[in-house]
């Protein structure tokens, strides 16, 4: 008997109603929330978008690419790297050398001539009268900017302000119309592996977009005093520098300005708080004014931490105080630790300085620190902060360098001789000259140059100082070495006799 095709499919049917109802049911219960998870996700920037073309297309006409031109005379390094003339070995200035008057005259030419060396860089535009943020050095030096928008028109552009110090500047260009501006958003809320865009015109190739995510924050390179990089995957490249680092709302969270040579999918930008201020500054007046505490300082180690019985607080060691500036007026001593500054924890060296930084010159302030175990409030105005600032300092009468104590280390009063031979500079102690081998010095580490400014708490201001702390000391004794090291900052070195 042949199964009957209505009776099979009746048959079928019947049972499909029930997983229907139940598959209905579960869409309308879990949809609403799926969908409201993605408009959160969408709004915050943590998932991943279905396209990025329409946040392009919505902040592409407020990049620009800039181009500048630099004038220089006689060739540059290239040219004379590969045309110079040729030279006797043991003297270049031979006058019996038979080409000697041909290069003369050739290269005397060459001095005169002018060569226009071009590079390109990227900017946004901010402000619709014209004002457009790059990299200070992408125009430092230029004697030619020119700003190009996406839609081929071409300005010529001059310089507002530079900062070299974040490496920002700012130029304006003149157009009959308003221009698209970018909106500034805010780098404090930015979170690691959140999406990101980066648009500029990497090697020339104007308009790029690239997408990535935020990989780190509060990179230090070396650029500077006021590293707080945001880290991107997002490629960037050169030609890029300049150009604006966007979120998914379509605003500007850094200015894109450095890469790692050889490293791929690892660039830095500026986060838009730490700009925002200087734009703002150059803006207004062209240069950015920041504030001076006259502190030398470095990061607390947890063996320093140990020495100046900090626990675990946090917090930053000043290693010197400049006579007669805002710190010394106030009563900061070589050896406190701020804590704090105007209410706010200061943990590490950055800190301190972009909070010192940000505040008006003028302005009083209290600056928390930690002498002795004990803290305590002072009262700091703050004065402007000139780059180029040293103070004097006083070394006092010089004696000769001792023989190599029973700890194997020889000291010696640090004389203008010295000062040269070691590259110090107001510098306070007693420098070793020299450490025997196989020595206890040796062992615990001391090297020549170094600079012994305190022995268990108590002040090495002199060679007699250093001898007469030494000579007291007992057999078996545990000293800790206070130490200044070039190029490294303060070390505590512990040595027992």
């Amino acid at each position: 008997m042949k199964p009957d095709p209505c009776a099979t499919f009746q048959a079928l049917r019947k049972p499909l109603w029930l997983p229907a109802l139940l598959i209905g049911l579960v869409a309308a219960v879990l949809l609403p929330g799926r969908m409201a998870e993605a408009r959160t996700a969408a709004e915050t920037g943590s998932a991943t978008p279905p396209s990025f073309s329409e946040l392009a297309a919505q902040v592409s006409p407020s990049v620009v690419n800039i181009r500048t031109v630099k004038v220089a005379k006689g060739g540059g390094r290239v040219f004379r790297h590969f045309f110079q003339g040729p030279q006797t070995p043991n003297d270049p200035n031979d006058p019996d050398d038979p080409f000697k008057d041909f290069f003369d005259k050739f290269f005397d030419q060459d001095q005169q001539r002018e060569f226009r060396q071009r590079s390109l860089g990227s900017g946004f535009i901010i402000d619709k009268g014209g004002f457009v943020v790059t990299n200070n050095h992408v125009v430092e030096d230029a004697d030619e900017i020119r700003v190009i928008l996406k839609n081929g028109q071409e300005f010529d552009a001059v310089i507002v302000g530079r900062d070299p110090n974040t490496d920002l500047a700012l130029i304006k260009i003149k157009a009959e119309k308003d221009l698209p501006i970018l909106k500034l958003g805010s780098s404090a809320g930015l979170e690691v592996g959140q999406w990101v865009l980066a648009i500029g015109s990497p090697f020339g190739l104007e308009h790029t977009v690239t997408a990535g995510i935020v990989s780190a924050k509060g990179r230090v390179i070396g650029s500077g005093p006021y590293d707080d990089f945001v880290q991107t995957d997002a490629s960037i490249n050169p030609g890029n520098s300049g150009g604006p680092l966007i979120n998914l709302q379509g605003e500007v969270v850094g200015i894109n300005t450095a890469i790692i040579a050889g490293g791929q999918g690892i660039g830095f930008a500026i986060p838009i708080d730490l700009a925002r201020g200087v734009i703002e500054q150059l803006k207004q007046a062209g240069q950015v004014t920041r504030g001076w505490l006259g502190v030398a300082i470095q990061n607390l180690s947890e063996e320093l931490a140990e020495y100046y019985s900090a626990g675990d607080r946090k917090g930053v060691l000043v290693t010197e105080v400049f006579p007669g500036d805002p710190a010394d007026s106030a009563g900061i001593r070589a050896g406190d630790i701020i804590l704090a500054v105007d209410g706010q924890k200061v943990e590490a060296s950055r800190d301190l300085t972009r909070l010192i930084a940000d505040l008006s010159v003028g302005q009083t302030v209290g600056v928390k620190v930690l002498r002795e175990g004990r803290e305590k409030s002072v009262q700091v105005k703050i004065a402007r902060r000139e780059e180029a600032k040293l103070a004097a300092r006083e070394n006092g009468a010089p004696q000769e360098a001792g023989d190599a104590d029973e700890l194997g280390i020889r000291v010696g009063e640090i004389t203008p001789e010295i000062a040269r031979q070691f590259n110090l500079e107001n510098q306070q102690g007693v420098v070793v000259m020299g450490v025997e081998s196989d020595s206890q010095g040796e062992a615990a580490g001391v090297q020549m140059g170094d600079i012994i400014k305190e022995i268990d708490h108590q002040t090495v201001g002199t060679l007699a100082d250093y001898n007469q702390i030494v000579a007291k000391s007992a057999k078996g004794q545990t000293l800790q070495f206070f130490i200044m090291r070039p190029g490294s900052g303060l070390v505590l070195i512990k040595i027992t006799r």
